[in-house]
């Protein structure tokens, strides 16, 4: 594990980056981890990030994506534009690493995919 110093204060990461304990998770923490890996997040990457928690406080799911960037008002493909990686995202707004991986094919070209993250 990984200890992280953010405000005089230690946050634990696991081996993958993740909050040990989600519940620590602030803006300061999001932007401390940011930085850990040499970015630094604007406006509409919070925003992202803070309706990624919202939603999970309320779903306990990662949400879909286009779904998060119309809710906050973003292009189309908001997450996937300033994060390249979705679950990039989703470590950053200091939620629980997801377990299993669901897919199901919504027809012969597209597939559907949903994290199960783990209580």
């Amino acid at each position: 594990m990984t200890s992280l110093q953010i405000g005089g204060k230690a946050v634990e990461l696991d081996e993958n980056g993740f909050l040990v304990r989600p519940e620590e998770w602030s803006e300061e923490v999001a932007r401390a981890l940011a930085e850990r890996e040499g970015r630094k997040l604007d406006e509409e990457e919070m925003d992202i990030l803070c309706f990624m928690r919202q939603y999970y406080a309320r779903h306990k799911a990662f949400p879909i994506l286009n779904y998060v960037c119309k809710r906050i008002d973003q292009p189309r493909q908001c997450v996937r534009e300033k994060f390249l990686d979705p679950m990039k995202a989703w470590q950053l707004a200091g939620l629980p690493k997801p377990g299993v991986i669901d897919t199901e094919a919504a027809d012969a070209e597209h597939k559907i995919f949903t994290w199960l993250v783990p209580d």
